[in-house]
Parts: C-alpha cells; structure tokens; sequence
C-alpha cells in the first residue's frame, strides 16, 4: 500500500498539500474547487462577462477578484460579508485567489450593495 504525501494541483503547481503541519487553514477543501474552476474556465468567463462600470480610477481589488471572493467564501460556508476580515490572511483563501491579502469586510460590502442596487434599478 503506498501513501500519499504530498500533493500538486494541475492549476497552479506551486501550491502543495501535505500533512506536515505549517501554516493551517480548515478550509483545504477548497483547493480541489478551485482545480474544478480552473477546469471549467470560470475567471476566463467572469472576464468576459461581469461587468460593473466602476468609475474608480484605482482599486487594489477588483470587481471580478471580489466576486470569486465571495463565492470561494460561500462555498466554504461563510455567508456573512463580515468573515472577509478574519480571512484576509488564510493561506488557503490567498492561494485560491491567488493575492497577498483578500479585500475588506467593507470592499466586500461595496461589491455586494453594488448589485442590490442595480437590480432594484434593473426591477423598477
């Protein structure tokens, strides 16, 4: 029987998983979604068609990494805009979305009021 010690990821070589210890983070599984959306082309889609028109003339965080933020973070079950905060700094959410730092509670929020704004604008 042979054992699996460490472990390389299609869409980003770089990434490793292993049982070592060393920075720790509870939400690995999403490492394997994120191989998932790699495979599908999900950011390449994202590109073409999420558009915000955001007049900001600069931004660390863009729309589209905002979006993946969130939806990496509902998928690990944090619902709350919130969580953001505690997050910004996990290994594997930086991994995912490939950043030094996530964006904000507040950037986050922004995003999210964003689009309840144009859809009771696009409903009215």
């Amino acid at each position: 029987m042979s054992i699996v010690n460490t472990l390389s990821l299609e869409s980003n070589r770089q990434i490793k998983i292993n049982f070592d210890g060393g920075d720790l983070s509870s939400d690995a599984g999403l490492l394997l979604i994120k191989e998932f959306v790699s495979k599908l082309d999900i950011d390449k889609l994202f590109s073409r068609s999420f558009k915000t028109n955001d007049s900001a003339s600069f931004r660390y965080h863009t729309d589209k990494e905002n979006l993946l933020q969130i939806i990496y973070m509902i998928i690990a079950g944090y619902f709350e805009d919130d969580v953001s905060d505690e997050l910004t700094n996990d290994p594997v959410f930086k991994a995912v979305l490939n950043k030094d730092a996530l964006a904000s509670q507040p950037t986050v929020s922004r995003l999210d009021d964003w689009h309840y704004q144009q859809t009771c604008e696009n409903n009215a």
